[in-house]
């Protein structure tokens, strides 16, 4: 694990109670699932999540490596790509060289993950079953290089709303990897209803994506 977070605190005393308290990534995610989940077409900072108690998947992600800075772990976060669906920000953590993470998302089976992934496209695969849009297709199709945050810190995206779309612009410009072959996506099945209906439990459905909608 990297040594702790040394750069000059961002933080007022108000947001350091609350940050003291996530003292590991299980916390971490835990405190992202208290927040409501975000519908706005807007980007939250760290900060602002804090103050709001309000996030969608890019906003959980951002806080969640700035929490995880906190606790020594490098802020990194990547993206998983979808067809017929949102794309998923999730923050990344490792430990003894297996990786984890940690997601805010509508649906709940796409959030919190142990470290216990060597690659990062075990990690991705274990989403897989559990990302699926309105209609009960499986929809995840891709997934990103890591995008490490401290190259990011002049623009001051821990605590800055402004800062958080350049940064997410550069994370779709990144190189992205394919799960399946082409082939592949042809003969997928539907989510079944029961495991449908249990990934929705507490959904927000102002915050799900409707293929074919604006």
């Amino acid at each position: 694990m990297a040594k702790k977070y040394s750069h000059k605190n961002p933080w007022t005393e108000e947001e350091m109670e609350v940050l003291e308290k996530l003292k590991s990534p299980c916390l971490i995610q835990e405190f992202i699932d208290s927040n409501s989940y975000s519908d706005d077409h807007f980007y939250r900072s760290p900060r602002r999540v804090l103050r709001d108690r309000k996030a969608h998947c890019v906003d959980g992600a951002f806080f969640a490596a700035a929490a995880l800075r906190r606790l020594g772990y490098p802020p990194v976060i990547m993206e998983m790509t979808a067809f017929r669906d949102d794309d998923h920000v999730i923050a990344i953590y490792k430990k003894d060289g297996f990786m984890g993470s940690i997601a805010k998302s509508n649906f709940v089976g796409i959030r919190f993950r142990e470290p216990i992934f060597k690659t990062i496209r075990e990690l991705v695969l274990s989403y897989f079953e559990f990302y699926y849009n309105v209609e009960a297709e499986k929809t995840l199709r891709g997934y990103s290089v890591l995008l490490p945050l401290e190259q990011f810190d002049e623009l001051n995206w821990m605590t800055d709303d402004n800062s958080i779309e350049p940064v997410i612009d550069k994370l779709e410009k990144s190189r992205h990897y394919p799960i399946m072959p082409k082939t592949t996506v042809k003969i997928l099945s539907p989510v079944d209803k029961r495991s449908y209906d249990a990934g929705l439990l507490g959904v927000n459905e102002a915050g799900l994506y409707r293929p074919g909608k604006s």
